[in-house]
């Protein structure tokens, strides 16, 4: 289900951009992606509706009840709409490549950038406010969003990613560091 790269993308992202753009002119891209990222979540910790809305067997009204059940009143009603016509369509099998592109927009709009942190434990707020600070100084952006990951087998500290770049202030990586600094200096 994942539309982040190949032909997914390429198919994924009109539907991105034709939710972004009824949201905009609607002005509520930012509602809508609160509910894209509740809808993410809620794909991504049920296996079980991951795999009802990828089953090609499933009847497309039956797609739609049960997406109904299962968001209810929580989503704006554009947002529901857009479910109905990608169920129609029979491409709700790429929602979660679609709500992941749609977020990408909606960064991209606010020029926010992502920055995915791996650390060994849930970091306090001062740490990831001073995560923000760092990739802010980095990228000029005008603001960071941050996706926490726990790697329990990291020792100590954090990775940070932010595109193609990687900050690795954990104990691992700087002892990776010294050892290298060591090897090349003798």
């Amino acid at each position: 289900m994942k539309g982040s790269g190949g032909i997914d993308s390429e198919v994924v992202m009109p539907y991105a951009q034709a939710l972004m753009s009824s949201a905009k002119s609607q002005n509520i891209t930012e509602e809508i992606g609160t509910d894209v990222r509740d809808l993410l979540r809620l794909l991504q910790d049920s296996d079980q509706l991951q795999n009802f809305v990828a089953n090609p067997f499933v009847k497309e009204q039956d797609k739609k009840r049960v997406l109904e059940q299962v968001i209810g009143d929580r989503v704006h009603p554009y947002l529901r709409n857009f479910l109905r016509i990608l169920v129609d369509r029979r491409r709700i099998i790429l929602l979660e490549g679609i709500c992941q592109q749609y977020l990408n927009l909606l960064r991209q709009l606010n020029q926010t950038v992502l920055a995915e942190v791996t650390s060994t434990v849930e970091l306090s707020r001062n740490q990831r406010q001073a995560i923000k600070d760092k990739v802010k100084a980095m990228t000029s952006a005008r603001e960071v969003e941050l996706d926490m990951k726990i790697d329990s087998e990291l020792i100590a500290g954090a990775i940070v990613k932010v595109g193609s770049q990687v900050i690795d202030a954990s104990l691992r990586g700087q002892l990776r560091r010294l050892s290298l600094s060591l090897t090349s200096g003798s």
